[in-house]
């Protein structure tokens, strides 16, 4: 099973998920307790690379005019784009080519419609959940069942509460490709190694995907 741990702020903390495995890290650009500026980004990434980790790095915008994601992309790395707010499909036309992880939530959202009813070999869709005036990061969970269905006709990545205690029966009820999690490896609203390193673990003993 995939694993990204999303919401990394510290050196410490990006090279403890690089090392206990996490196949994608996520920083976010957006407004949160866990927005990283360019300059820090560029930091984490170069403090990752130099430690030789190969680690993907994902890049979170909420609603992001596509100059900045672009400009931010090449000044930090960025790999994988996430776009985690309202951004309408024909915004697709001005991004980066390159992976996108497209959130949605499955509340019938207009914003939403077009991009599932839309084939696009680099776009894979993020299912977190739905909590109004929020967009991410909240531990609150998705909706299993619909992720589930939606799971079965294509590949996922499923966020939205996920922690260690739950992450096994989530990937076994809605078989993702790829589990994400950021206040679920948290105490007190700082990632916390332990539960990091258990988190992946667990993750990666499921062979779903």
């Amino acid at each position: 099973m995939r694993v990204k741990i999303c919401g990394v702020t510290s050196p410490e903390h990006i090279l403890v998920s690089a090392a206990a495995g996490a196949d994608y890290i996520g920083l976010v650009f957006a407004p949160s307790r866990r927005r990283v500026t360019t300059a820090q980004a560029q930091q984490l990434v170069a403090t990752l690379r130099e430690a030789n980790y190969l680690t993907p790095i994902v890049g979170l915008f909420v609603n992001e005019s596509p100059d900045v994601v672009a400009r931010t992309v090449q000044d930090v790395g960025i790999d994988i784009l996430q776009l985690h707010g309202d951004e309408p499909f024909e915004q697709l036309a001005a991004l980066p080519i390159m992976p996108i992880w497209r959130a949605v939530r499955l509340q019938g959202a207009v914003t939403e419609t077009p991009w599932l009813t839309h084939t696009n070999a680099h776009v894979t869709f993020l299912v977190d959940a739905y909590v109004p005036d929020a967009f991410g990061g909240t531990g609150v969970r998705a909706d299993w069942e619909a992720a589930a269905t939606f799971a079965s006709q294509r590949d996922i990545v499923l966020a939205g509460g996920l922690n260690p205690g739950n992450v096994r029966d989530a990937i076994r009820t809605v078989k993702p490709w790829c589990v994400d999690v950021s206040s679920g490896v948290e105490r007190a609203g700082y990632k916390d190694n332990g539960l990091i390193a258990s988190f992946i673990d667990i993750a990666k003993q499921e062979r779903y995907a």
